[in-house]
């Protein structure tokens, strides 16, 4: 079966069929003459089973088969190759219609992370663990074809910015990457941290959340989700507000100031050091929840002792836990890491000051799987402009 165009209208209001919550689905058979129980039905079909062939949809009708999948539904991309690494990190490269590739990443869960117990880095919350034994992995879902935010130490972010992705390549990503689990293991996080910026491209990545989270549906907790970004003070408010600041936060800071953040992140001369940590302070945690903050370290750039001091300052008021980030070396920089010790030095400081702060274990680096390694380099293909 071809897989659906993204980019075209589909049904009420030009909602993509995987992008469909239960109640578009239920006005959209009532608006048909069916019954609209089926709704829920085809809903259960697509982020419960993960199936997206109306030919195995057993329970409606041979009509109804064939008039969904001549309305659109069906994989929004085509899996082109699974890379696995040593360490089980499995990087999925998807093909999406119009030609671009995108990629997501399966982490496991390390006994670090499973003992932090709302951590995004490596597999996220584990609040409310599984009752089962079974591994624990994360998700690192991509948002865009490339990236416009420019980091310096990103891949994505220096391939640029082809176009986001909607809700329902999103989401598929979930389905898909479950078809890849081993035995034995859950699928119990989910990062919006892999290509592209979610707060760029903010409707989407909202409505695919409420896709993921629904009890119809994949039924993850919004707990378990968490969302990164470089730092769009207004995304930022509007996640607080639509989702009680129940989404699990992550800023990518990187640096204790303006000087030394604008040579990293060209964002950052829209939105500051200060207005970042006010937007922090609004954002409506629950109790005895924490912001995550991530912070790649580059040598000779932002890893001195003085930028430890530094960010305890600058982070004092708020609720948070550092992730510590040696840089993964990309070829579009001659940025590097700094050395191991310079890593601890930078972290004991840190802990010293109070805070909990985590080192980011490698993972996947061996398939460009880890962070900021996300970009596909001469596979990534940038859409016609027919398309």
């Amino acid at each position: 079966m071809s897989a659906a165009d993204p980019t075209r209208s589909h049904g009420p209001g030009g909602v993509h069929p995987i992008a469909r919550l239960p109640e578009e689905w239920e006005a959209y058979f009532e608006a048909n003459g069916e019954r609209a129980f089926r709704g829920a039905q085809v809903f259960r079909w697509i982020h419960q089973r993960g199936e997206l062939d109306p030919a195995k949809m057993s329970d409606l009708s041979k009509a109804w088969r064939v008039r969904l999948s001549e309305e659109g539904l069906a994989p929004p991309f085509e899996l082109v190759e699974v890379f696995r690494s040593r360490d089980g990190t499995r990087k999925l490269l998807l093909e999406l219609v119009d030609g671009g590739r995108v990629e997501c990443v399966l982490i496991p869960m390390s006994k670090e992370s499973d003992e932090d117990d709302e951590s995004p880095a490596t597999s996220g919350s584990s609040a409310e663990p599984p009752t089962d034994r079974r591994r624990k992995m994360t998700l690192c879902i991509s948002t865009q074809l490339g990236c416009a935010m420019g980091c310096v130490f990103c891949a994505s972010g220096q391939a640029g910015l082809v176009r986001g992705l909607g809700a329902a390549e999103i989401a598929a990503q979930v389905l898909e990457a479950r078809r890849h689990l081993d035995d034995g293991e859950v699928l119990s996080n989910l990062v919006y941290m892999g290509m592209g910026e979610p707060l760029h491209h903010y409707d989407e990545t909202a409505r695919s959340i409420r896709l993921l989270s629904h009890g119809e549906g994949a039924g993850f907790g919004l707990r378990r989700i968490t969302v990164s970004t470089v730092g769009l003070v207004p995304g930022i408010r509007r996640l607080g507000e639509d989702f009680g600041g129940k989404v699990g936060l992550a800023l990518s800071l990187h640096a204790p100031s303006d000087d030394v953040r604008q040579k990293i992140i060209p964002m950052n001369s829209r939105f500051g050091v200060r207005d970042l940590v006010q937007s922090l302070r609004e954002y409506p945690l629950p109790r005895r929840r924490r912001i995550t903050i991530e912070y790649t370290l580059i040598s000779g750039v932002n890893d001195q002792p003085a930028h430890a001091r530094a960010l305890a300052n600058l982070l004092r008021p708020l609720s948070v836990k550092i992730n510590l980030i040696p840089m993964n070396v990309i070829d579009a920089s001659s940025l590097a890491a700094p050395s191991d010790e310079g890593v601890e030095r930078f972290r004991d400081l840190l802990v010293q000051a109070g805070y909990s702060c985590f080192l980011r274990r490698r993972r996947g680096d061996d398939v460009a799987a880890a962070c900021g390694q996300l970009a596909l380099a001469e596979r990534l293909v940038r859409p016609s402009a027919s398309s």
